[in-house]
């Protein structure tokens, strides 16, 4: 005879069970807890709340436990999260069966949004002093998160210089309506309200215009205007380029931060100072795209003493469309301060560009040249532009010959890659909640605590990890 399992609601316990039996030995909640409870909040600037009437306080230990199991749940609301702790039977253990409200989980995390950088600091520290990290090979990459804010209200110059034409094309004919009916009828004639309506209007999207051209930008949200307008696998967004440095050895990320800038040109240097101000060095060697291509970042990394390898296929990329006539295929002559140029002939110095100091040599010989079609339409002459961080560049060019080196950069993605996976995957993390660059950035440092933490999980679940 089968026999099916029911639900015996009738039953009843004769010796109620523990949430501690329940709970099995190696629970991501105690992992937390026990990550949690070996953090002095108040010595990393945790607000300490004291209330002497009403009901007292929840803890800050608490409350932050319950924040880091809800993002690794992927609970980022604090109302979902104060259901949670009604219904989830790890955070009931977390919370030790007190229910905070979302206000106060909300006031927790605005009043310490600051010191949640403290809490990733502390995942490096942690992983510092048991030696998971290896400072040999680091690598340093951006990605993009679409903000809180959405592109439907956002302003457009495009977009707003359209309508504006239009306004003001409707506008001229209606105004012109009411000076022929003046004419024709005697009197002053009353303004349709729908003229009314659409100078108002005129005013607003010029106001809206001053501003774009004001900030010197093309897009803006009036909501959140840290945030601007990017490309990430959604599309076309407003958005943060959220950056990090991850260690080849451990694939923790030693390195956070959110910029607002579209690519990460300038990124290369800030990020390995941040590397250098938790440990006091840089890796031996630091790997990134080539979207971090710059001398002028490569001439700041190497005054620094900061050794980095820049993936080339960019450079190589742009020299192959340039063809035989490219400004790379010019050979400088240091002792004449000259280029020669495919053909022979020389290009000299005419003036140094104030904007970016560099160097412009041009060519006076381009009337007889019999390639001047394929190697410049300047009436001028040809000219090359000599930047003041070539040798920067050519250096790095240099070190990517060595076959040691090459090797390196070829780790890059499956050193920095997986971070974003776990972050956007996982955590399911793939846009902000929190408006405006600093809170942005204090939620991105959360999302790297926990990303962090779920690398460190296994060790601490094989008994190779503590944290006293």
């Amino acid at each position: 005879m089968s026999y099916e399992i029911r639900a015996n609601y009738s039953q009843s316990w004769l010796l109620p069970p523990s949430l501690d039996d329940l709970l099995a030995e190696d629970h991501p909640a105690r992992f937390i807890r026990e990550f949690v409870d070996a953090l002095d909040l108040r010595q990393l600037g945790f607000k300490m709340r004291k209330g002497e009437e009403g009901r007292p306080n929840y803890a800050a230990d608490l409350l932050l436990k319950v924040w880091l199991y809800g993002y690794l749940e992927r609970v980022r609301s604090s109302r979902r999260l104060e259901k949670a702790c009604r219904c989830d039977m790890a955070l009931m253990w977390l919370t030790g069966m007190n229910y905070p409200d979302h206000n106060s989980l909300w006031r927790f995390w605005n009043d310490n949004r600051k010191q949640l950088k403290e809490v990733f600091r502390q995942t490096i520290r942690v992983a510092a002093k048991t030696e998971l990290i290896g400072m040999v090979l680091h690598a340093v990459d951006g990605t993009k998160i679409t903000a809180r804010a959405s592109t439907d209200k956002m302003w457009g110059r495009k977009i707003l210089e359209k309508k504006l034409a239009r306004l003001d094309k409707s506008i001229l004919e209606m105004t012109a309506e009411v000076e022929r009916s003046e004419k024709q009828e005697g009197g002053e004639y009353k303004l349709p309200e729908e003229l009314v309506g659409k100078q108002k209007l005129q005013g607003v999207i010029r106001e809206k215009l001053a501003e774009l051209e004001k900030e010197g930008r093309e897009h803006m949200h009036p909501g959140e205007r840290d945030a601007k307008v990017m490309k990430n696998q959604e599309g076309t967004r407003l958005g943060y380029n959220s950056q990090a440095v991850a260690d080849e050895k451990s694939g923790l990320i030693v390195a956070a931060d959110v910029t607002n800038e579209q690519n990460d040109k300038h990124q290369l240097t800030p990020m390995l100072e941040r590397v250098k101000e938790e440990f006091g060095i840089v890796a031996e060697e630091t790997v990134a795209d080539s979207g971090y291509w710059s001398g002028e970042e490569l001439a700041k990394a190497e005054d620094a003493h900061f050794p980095v390898l820049v993936n080339l296929d960019e450079v190589e990329a742009e020299r192959d469309l340039a063809g035989p006539y490219g400004s790379s295929n010019f050979t400088y002559n240091k002792e004449e301060d000259c280029y020669v140029c495919p053909q022979g002939e020389v290009l000299t110095y005419e003036r140094t560009r104030q904007a970016n100091g560099g160097r412009v040599y041009r060519c006076h010989s381009c009337k007889a040249c019999p390639v001047r079609g394929q190697c410049s339409k300047d009436k001028a002459g040809r000219s090359v532009e000599r930047s003041p961080y070539i040798e920067a560049r050519l250096r790095q060019e240099e070190k990517h010959k060595d076959e040691s080196k090459r090797k390196l950069l070829r780790q890059r993605m499956k050193t920095v890659e997986p971070v974003f996976a776990v972050i956007k995957e996982l955590l399911g993390f793939r846009r902000y909640t929190f408006g405006g660059l600093t809170k942005v950035r204090s939620q991105w440092w959360f999302l790297c605590s926990l990303a962090n933490l779920i690398r460190m999980y296994p060790l601490w679940s094989a008994g190779e990890l503590e944290f006293n």
